[in-house]
């Protein structure tokens, strides 16, 4: 199915309210520990909403693979919300679930028992509940709709400015914001006392078990200490630039070396057309740090069982994404056995797990070292620039890709933009820097 942004928006308030009746069904049912129902003010568990968004985008190839589906959905769902988690985390220093006392957890963030959940709730959401509301969607006039989608985005915005508000402690001085936070507030505790039975303080319900991050402990003191004064210091936003662009880097050359071993002959297999860069590498080794950082001292065993299923279901994102973005099929792995849709095959799902294991348990600590000795202006001022580099090349790439399908398809150039990129990126010079990318309908 082909969805527009007017319908994925519409599908992410309805799951997310969905979601957030579930949460408070399911505390109902007399479960003791931490049950997350969001929080916000509103009706709404946003978890729950890009979850369900990010699997009918990318999971509905799969409709008719029920394993398959399973698996993909449980990954998605799962990764959604570890990242929710460690976004809430860092950003408010708030843990608001935990699973630390449930076997096969990781952080108390994810465990086995909600990711078998989400698979599930997947195969149910693509195969029965979203067919069913994209049907409802399309009976609904289209100017309406865009106004209710209007008023419920106002009312979103809103209510994350006051809840955020409140946990930074800062006072709103807007009055007519603070009422309608106040009368989201109550319209949420009302539906959850018709729906529970009972009548309590919607945070003190929602959450328990809340817990605050202090940094209490000399040794955490030391740590801010360090942080401050080196370059980069552990997981931050610097070191995740750096690591984006030398495994985008190491991870062209890898493929390139690979090929030229593999087929005979040396081939580019750059993402963007300025550079030897592969932004596929790139961003999984950058989302591989994020996700394992704090688990880089974890057996081996449980680094590559995360490489093979997060490196696999990445991969698969990334097939679905650029075939619907630009048209095109970068890969196909349809002549290797074990392969689904030609997108992933179980190869190379165990390479991503060797991958991971080999960069946190070798590469990393090697060049994070490296990293943190670059000065720490310099360091900084390299980081913008290699972002604003990356950017630029990251758009003009993706309208050199646009008009390359474009021209396939015989339209001609509209204006001087189009016009330019079809004189500085024709056909020869696009099949140069993608050999291997086939055009689709």
């Amino acid at each position: 199915m082909v969805y527009t942004s007017y319908d994925l928006l519409f599908l992410f308030f309805i799951y997310s309210f969905l979601g957030w009746c579930l949460e408070v069904i399911y505390a109902a049912a007399g479960r003791k520990e931490f049950v997350n129902r969001g929080f916000l003010n509103g009706m709404l568990c946003p978890v729950y909403g890009f979850s369900a968004v990010f699997m009918v985008i990318f999971m509905d190839p799969l409709r008719e693979e029920w394993f398959y589906l399973f698996l993909g959905c449980m990954i998605v769902g799962t990764v959604t919300e570890l990242l929710t988690g460690l976004l809430l985390e860092k950003v408010f220093h708030l843990k608001l679930w935990d699973y630390s006392g449930r076997k096969f957890q990781a952080g108390g963030y994810i465990c086995l028992a909600t990711a078998l959940v989400w698979g599930a709730m997947g195969i149910l959401t693509i195969k029965f509940i979203n067919p069913v509301l994209v049907t409802m969607l399309e009976s609904i006039p289209y100017l309406p709709g865009l106004a209710v989608l209007v008023v419920l985005c106002l009312i979103l915005v809103v209510d994350i400015m006051m809840t955020a508000g409140a946990l930074f402690h800062i006072k709103n001085q807007n009055q007519a914001m603070s009422e309608i936070a106040e009368g989201l507030n109550q319209a949420s505790r009302s539906l959850q006392t018709a729906i529970t039975g009972m009548v309590n303080r919607r945070m003190n319900r929602a959450f328990p078990s809340l817990e605050k991050k202090t940094a209490e402990t000399e040794e955490e003191r030391q740590e801010l200490i360090r942080q401050k004064e080196i370059f980069a210091y552990g997981c931050s936003f610097h070191k995740i630039v750096w690591i984006f662009f030398l495994g985008a880097f190491l991870g062209d050359l890898t493929e390139t070396v690979f090929c030229r071993v593999r087929m005979g002959y040396w081939m580019s297999r750059s993402s963007v057309v300025y550079g030897n860069f592969s932004l596929v590498w790139g961003i999984g080794v950058a989302g591989a740090t994020i996700l394992l950082y704090r688990y880089r001292n974890r057996e081996d065993r449980y680094i590559f069982a995360a490489g093979t299923l997060l490196g696999g279901a990445y991969e698969y994102i990334c097939s679905v994404f650029t075939e619907i973005a630009f048209g095109t099929v970068f890969w196909d792995y349809s002549a290797i056995p074990f392969n689904l849709g030609g997108r992933i095959n179980l190869l190379y799902c165990f390479f991503w797990g060797i991958a991971a294991w080999v960069w946190i348990k070798r590469l990393y600590p090697l060049l994070s070292g490296w990293i943190e000795k670059i000065p720490k202006k310099p360091g900084k001022i390299l980081t913008y620039l290699f972002l604003i580099f990356m950017t630029c090349n990251i758009a003009i790439s993706s309208l050199a890709l646009t008009r390359y399908s474009e021209r396939a398809q015989g339209i001609k150039a509209e204006n001087e933009v189009a016009a330019w990129i079809d004189q500085e990126f024709p056909d020869a010079r696009m099949e140069q820097i993608y050999p291997k990318a086939k055009m689709i309908q």
